[in-house]
């Protein structure tokens, strides 16, 4: 692809800047947002930059969000591009999801699912209108939650062990590869592992992959699935120290976890039972989490021997065009110069022409 250079134009880029952090900062008679008010009060959008970025750091993915000036992707492309900044001391143990100490947790599968429903903080049972008293400063703070909501047994069992005496879910099973396909340091491969798969799900667009996920479910798929359950909390992050050889607990991260559970009619091989589709995120993301969960378990059609026919069940597809960093980069790519392409299309649409009313130029003489 050809690009010409602008020539004199450092001036102007240099202006654009300055014009970027006028516009970025606003009314400086307003008081200027701090990046601890968007942790704390944007969380949910801070959630989604440190998910879809590969960074966990509710302050970096807070800074993003200032000076992306809340566009979310190019937040998640400043993530990213720190990230490739920061060392690498290894890999941590797998997270035990588990062990989760659970915040909220409910399933629309199973009424009484061992360990209770605890609706914890979401916005489903809220009625869409506009609370316009949050246009009111100086308000008391909410009311905590009461101790009612909080989990009734720790470690709450998952919806996995409710099911494992009956075998009526299927076992995950564990990966034979040492370590796990990395995304981040390898190029996308295919046919792609369910490791890369669902690496490859978790870091890419939320509004990408819930329409995936709709589109399986209106009819363009197999997967019309019920959620088995939803989980929202902390997990313990465990580190193996080369001088120690045995795993220290590091610090925790909030996860959300989705398991959504298909019925499958078996196979010669295998006896019926449920299947699942599985998605996780950082932070407080169900609605990523579940979107996940559901085209992962479109894109395991060959496990169960189902056709392949709808996008949502293309790997390829579906893995190449989830990449929000990607696909932003080359649709916003076309906004930098390309005056040879357009010179030598131009030259090409006005010889096609030519050659089309000098084609038709003779039928119209000939007929009269």
């Amino acid at each position: 692809m050809a690009y010409v250079s602008v020539k004199g134009g450092e001036k102007a880029i240099e202006n654009a800047h300055l014009w970027l952090a006028e516009a970025r900062r606003g009314d400086p008679s307003v008081a200027e947002v701090g990046v601890d008010q968007i942790r704390e009060q944007l969380s949910l959008a801070v959630d989604r930059v440190m998910a879809e970025g590969s960074c966990y750091d509710p302050g970096l993915a807070a800074l993003a969000v200032k000076q992306a000036r809340g566009d979310l992707p190019e937040a998640i492309f400043l993530v990213r591009a720190y990230r490739t900044t920061l060392p690498r001391f290894g890999g941590s143990e797998p997270v035990d999801t588990e062990k989760m100490h659970v915040r909220r947790r409910i399933s629309a599968a199973f009424k009484d699912i061992p360990g209770g429903q605890v609706l914890g903080p979401t916005f489903d049972y809220t009625h869409r209108l506009l609370d316009f008293t949050l246009a009111a400063e100086g308000l008391p703070p909410p009311a905590p939650a009461p101790a009612s909501e909080t989990p009734s047994s720790w470690p709450m069992p998952t919806i996995g062990s409710v099911f494992a005496h009956e075998d009526l879910l299927e076992a995950d099973a564990r990966s034979e590869a040492e370590t796990p396909f990395d995304l981040t340091r390898e190029p996308m491969s295919f046919p792609a592992g369910r490791d890369q798969r669902l690496q490859a799900l978790a870091r890419g667009d939320e509004g990408f992959l819930l329409s995936l996920a709709y589109s399986s479910q209106r009819g363009w798929g197999s997967t019309h699935p019920l959620c088995g359950e939803i989980r929202l909390g902390d997990v313990a992050v465990e580190f193996v120290p080369e001088e120690l050889g045995f795993p220290i607990e590091i610090g925790e991260v909030t996860l959300t976890e989705c398991q959504m559970l298909s019925g499958f009619a078996g196979s010669a091989e295998r006896a019926p039972q449920f299947t699942r589709g599985y998605g996780l995120a950082f932070g407080h993301s169900e609605r990523k989490a579940m979107s996940m969960a559901i085209v992962d378990r479109a894109l395991r059609h060959r496990e169960v021997g189902e056709q392949a026919d709808a996008p949502v069940q293309d790997e390829e597809f579906v893995l190449y065009h989830s990449d929000n960093v990607e696909a932003s980069g080359f649709v916003q790519h076309l906004k930098l110069p390309h005056y040879v392409d357009f010179q030598a299309d131009l030259q090409l649409i006005r010889r096609l022409r030519r050659e089309h009313f000098e084609r038709l130029n003779p039928v119209q003489e000939a007929a009269e």
